[in-house]
């Protein structure tokens, strides 16, 4: 039985906006450390932008020394050059976690959602109200990314602690299930 806590780090990338969460899980205990959002300005230069996002994800991971990383995929829309800007800001904060060690897992926006309100066409509002009640928040941030954010850390806790989500973290694929498991092969 794990005695150290869990501490998730979500986030939900952007160029412009980029949400951040962490929560902590003790036994049943869910709890909020940090729910923001970074904020750049559209007229520093896009690389300039993805550096501070980089900088801010290395910042949190010092911080809070999070031993578990999500992050919310992009959705897939019609304006290429929006889709390989968020692409690279989700790269940098992916590759700033990869640098200090945690795996990545990655979520779509649907997935999110269902996984907080029970419906994958859920709107931010839904998600925050629900997210309040969870966590018995009472403030609201400025920013829906970092709403997001949190959903995207609450949506990874789950999977961690869902049946499927143990069975995976148990078996290292097909040939380690044959090896734990030769009396289930026929």
């Amino acid at each position: 039985m794990r005695t150290s806590p869990t501490i998730i780090l979500g986030v939900d990338p952007g160029t412009l906006v980029m949400g951040y969460s962490i929560i902590e899980i003790k036994g049943n205990k869910i709890r909020p450390l940090e729910m923001h959002a970074l904020k750049l300005s559209s007229k520093k230069d896009n690389y300039e932008r993805l550096h501070l996002i980089h900088e801010k994800i290395e910042e949190i991971i010092q911080s809070y020394k999070p031993t578990e990383f999500a992050i919310e995929a992009p959705f897939f829309g019609k304006n290429v050059q929006s889709m390989l800007k968020l692409g690279r800001a989700q790269g940098v904060a992916i590759a700033a976690a990869m640098r200090a060690g945690l795996s990545v897992t990655e979520y779509s926006p649907r997935k999110v959602k269902q996984a907080i309100t029970g419906n994958g066409n859920a709107d931010k509002e839904q998600v925050w109200k629900m997210l309040q009640q969870l966590l018995v928040i009472k403030e609201q941030p400025q920013y829906f990314d970092a709403t997001d954010a949190l959903a995207v850390a609450m949506c990874h806790h789950y999977q961690l602690n869902s049946v499927i989500g143990k069975l995976k973290n148990n078996l290292n694929g097909w040939e380690d299930f044959i090896k734990k498991n030769p009396d289930r092969v026929k």
